[in-house]
Order: C-alpha cells, then structure tokens, then sequence
C-alpha cells in the first residue's frame, strides 16, 4: 500500500510497482511522488531512456532547482551556458533559472532520478505523453509554460553541442564558482575538457 499523505508529517511511501508509468520502453517516466501528496515539499521521478535521445528542449524554472541522480549510465546536460556530462553514481543540481536541457550519449542509456522541490510536475508529464500519442497538441506544452514553471529557452551552446559533431564530447562544468546565467542569455562554452577514459 502507498502512503501519500505527508500533510500532517507522515512518511510518504511508494511501493515498488505501484507508481503509475508514463511513455513505452525504452523511454519512460515513472511517476513516484508530486508536491500535492508530499504536502508541497517535493516531486520525485524515475526516468529511464535509452541511448542516443534527447530529452526536452531547452527551459527553465523560476521557482526551484531541479536534481539529477544517475542510477545507471549518464546523461549530457546543459546548464546554462556549459554542458556536462553525468554517469552512474553522479548527483547535478540545477539552480532556478538556469536553462538546461538533456541527451543521453550514442553509447548508454540513463537510469535516473529526477527531484523539483514544492513544484507540481505530475500534469505536465501526462500533458508531454498526451502529445507524444498525439492526443493533445504541442501548443498545449508552450501554454502551460506559467502553470507548471517551465519556460522554453532557444540555446545556441546547446544547439551546437547536438549538431551531430560534438555528440560525444565529454565536457566539464568549471571547477570555479559560477553564477547562472539569465535565462535571456547564452555564452560559448570553455572548451572542453576529459573526465577520462570511457569504455
């Protein structure tokens, strides 16, 4: 049985199974907790996808950050104007409203978990499915750009990191700190920079 009330400070528990599940294999989305029934306090998924996809274009959220741990297999990700790329074990924090996107690599596949503090995700994924079995139009994603804070982003360094060329560059965030970028502006990214040898 799933517990899904944290209201009044009780655990939320979701038994493995019994979360719904978005997409078809290899690309799906397991629903596992929304902020209506962790009293507001987070949303949680699991995504896998397989390798050489892309995941959403380029966008951003005003309100909160959006976490990244890679269970299995890694991920490019664009975080605001650089990309980096995460693999088996790796955490990302995105902090608001720094465009990112993401892609997995031609040779793996990712297993990840996905968490928004205080954001109600849920609906927006089912409207992205809905589109995705053309039961609902794209247009109906770019109007709930202010419901569900995910607001597209035109990226040129992502642009060219995918033009097909670069697909598999293994590219570093700067080890120094960095602010974000606003949302309204990209820069070229350093260029890149090995995290090591990969299979």
């Amino acid at each position: 049985m799933t517990e899904t009330d944290s209201s009044h400070g009780r655990p939320v528990l979701v038994r493995a199974g019994e979360a719904e599940i978005l997409g078809d294999p290899p690309n799906t989305m397991e629903l596992l907790a929304d902020a209506e029934t962790t009293g507001r306090l987070v949303s949680a998924i699991r995504t896998k996808i397989g390798k050489d996809t892309d995941g959403p274009p380029p966008h951003y959220h005003n309100e909160a950050p959006e976490i990244f741990y890679i269970v299995d297999g890694g991920l490019h990700v664009l975080t605001g104007d650089q990309v980096v790329t995460v693999e088996t074990g790796d955490f990302l924090l995105v902090p608001p409203r720094t465009p990112h996107a993401f892609s997995t690599p031609a040779h793996t596949g990712v297993d990840m978990l996905i968490f928004k503090p205080g954001a109600e995700r849920f609906d927006y994924f089912r409207l992205g499915d809905r589109v995705r079995r053309g039961e609902a139009s794209p247009q109906e994603i770019l109007g709930s750009q202010d419901r569900f804070d995910n607001h597209f982003h035109d990226s040129p360094v992502w642009r060219r990191f995918r033009d097909g060329r670069a697909r598999d560059r293994l590219l570093t965030l700067p080890t120094h700190h960095d602010t974000a970028s606003p949302p309204h502006r990209d820069a070229t990214p350093s260029p890149p920079s090995r995290r090591g040898p990969r299979p």
